[in-house]
């Protein structure tokens, strides 16, 4: 849910309201109109995103609506009365197609397609824009880290850092992008996740020595003890009263869970607190590394400096989405009463894809994928049997005989989600499941092969036709 709030008819860009009285006194609030959603470029120079915030979204899509004092405070911005008294009655009631979450999907291909009348579809664009893609970004971002960390376990460290109530989402998404917990206690309540977390630095100032701090710490968490070994020397005394409270849990009947290195060089500091960890015959207590980590960091500790660490947090990169910061997900009209629209620029890439439409998933003769495929609705994917490139025509796939999959489902109508409520950690097996079916090529993280995403032939007449149409009016 987005924050605990009852009417998010406010939770919107002053233009999409602006636009909705526009279409409300010019005779227009009975269109029929389609929408997609769709990003045009892969984050992270990556070859693919993870689709995720869909039933945040449609969760909050029930709550907008607007409250008496909505009412007021859009009336002293200007908007007029008739406009106002449609809006105390407003609900979202048209229909949403979308995609799985945690689908991987690829750009200028619909996500998610809204149908319903031009008012409502125009109300919700800020919404749809803003939980989406914040979501699929970091979801992203967390499929690489644990694509990088090789399945190895790592959680979501990133509250402190994250902007502000997004760090909510931020844990989630990266729960369906693959981390297996968070430190964050409101996002594992709402949205069922597991919840982790040692001690900062300050634990171990707050008492007169590090030993001291270990052995309190141990004795309140006997069966969950991770020490943080890097306040003052990791290896002269980090480490070592690390192993002596390990031994004394010991002969307690409990174990040292771990350690965490929360900075300096975590490849040498790592291989000496694994030895010294080994020496002392505690092979069984782990090694957790924080400290500004990343996907391309993590890789290089694990495959190049072959640093022996287990478990990984990972904080202010993977919920601030760096570098990329944004998805560059957009969301355009279509459809209208009958008629196919689209957007024309003089950027070529950036001319939409007009009409109603279904996206098709290929799979090729090992049952990977290998293409997908936007059709018109009217058409049959069985009587299709070539896809073309949607900016470059010349360039096109044959396409008969292979296994094909309907990816958009309908997921809201009747003011009802469609589906059920999976927890992040459910999402992220489906992730899974997904993507071994993509090939190995699309994952690196350099240059990654580029997945082919084509439209058929009858979708390339139909946006010829407007673009030609389009050229002779002006």
């Amino acid at each position: 849910m987005l924050f605990p709030l009852k009417n998010l008819g406010l939770y919107t860009d002053f233009y999409e309201l602006s636009m909705a009285q526009g279409y409300f006194f010019s005779g227009k609030k009975n269109n029929r109109v389609v929408f997609d959603y769709f990003f045009r470029t892969n984050p992270y120079k990556s070859g693919f995103a993870i689709f995720a915030g869909l039933y945040d979204f449609l969760e909050s899509l029930q709550n907008f609506t607007y409250s008496e004092t909505d009412i007021e405070y859009l009336k002293n911005l200007g908007l007029k009365s008739d406009f106002l008294n449609y809006l105390k009655t407003f609900s979202f009631k048209g229909e949403i197609f979308s995609m799985t979450e945690g689908e991987i999907v690829f750009p200028n291909e619909p996500v998610l397609r809204v149908e319903g009348d031009i008012i409502e579809c125009q109300l919700i664009e800020s919404l749809l824009l803003n939980v989406l893609n914040f979501e699929t970004l970091i979801a992203t971002k967390a499929y690489r880290v644990w694509l990088a960390s090789g399945g190895r376990v790592f959680s979501d460290f990133g509250l402190r850092r994250a902007q502000g109530f997004g760090a909510l989402f931020a844990s989630r998404a990266a729960v369906i992008g693959g981390a297996s917990s968070t430190s964050n206690v409101l996002a594992g309540k709402l949205f069922n996740i597991p919840v982790s977390g040692t001690q900062a630095h300050s634990w171990i100032q707050s008492f007169d020595n590090e030993l001291e701090a270990f052995r309190v710490y141990a004795e309140n968490n006997p069966d969950n003890t991770i020490l943080l070994v890097d306040t003052y020397d990791t290896i002269k005394s980090g480490i070592p009263y690390a192993v002596k409270v390990a031994k004394e849990l010991e002969e307690k009947g409990h174990q040292l869970k771990g350690i965490r290195l929360d900075s300096g060089d975590l490849a040498y500091f790592s291989k000496k607190a694994r030895k010294m960890l080994d020496d002392a015959g505690l092979k069984y207590v782990k090694i957790i590394a924080s400290n500004q980590l990343n996907e391309l960091v993590i890789q290089s500790l694990i495959q190049e400096q072959k640093a022996p660490i287990d478990v990984f947090g990972v904080g202010t990169e993977m919920v601030t989405g760096k570098p990329d910061a944004a998805l560059d997900g957009v969301y355009k009209l279509a459809w209208i009463d009958g008629q196919p629209k689209m957007k024309v620029s003089e950027n070529i890439e950036k001319v939409t894809l007009p009409g109603i439409k279904n996206v098709f998933r290929l799979y090729d003769h090992e049952g990977n994928f290998y293409r997908d495929a936007i059709l018109l609705s009217n058409q049959d994917i069985n009587e299709v049997d070539t896809i073309c490139h949607p900016v470059y025509p010349e360039k096109s796939t044959q396409i008969s005989g292979l296994k094909s999959e309907e990816l958009l489902k309908v997921v809201y109508s009747d003011q009802t989600v469609q589906i059920d409520k999976n927890n992040p950690s459910e999402i992220f097996e489906y992730v899974k499941s997904r993507a071994e079916k993509l090939p190995d090529e699309h994952k690196r993280f350099v240059s990654p092969h580029i997945y082919k995403v084509g439209i058929s032939k009858e979708l390339l007449g139909l946006k010829n036709k407007l673009l030609g149409n389009y050229k002779n009016k002006f």
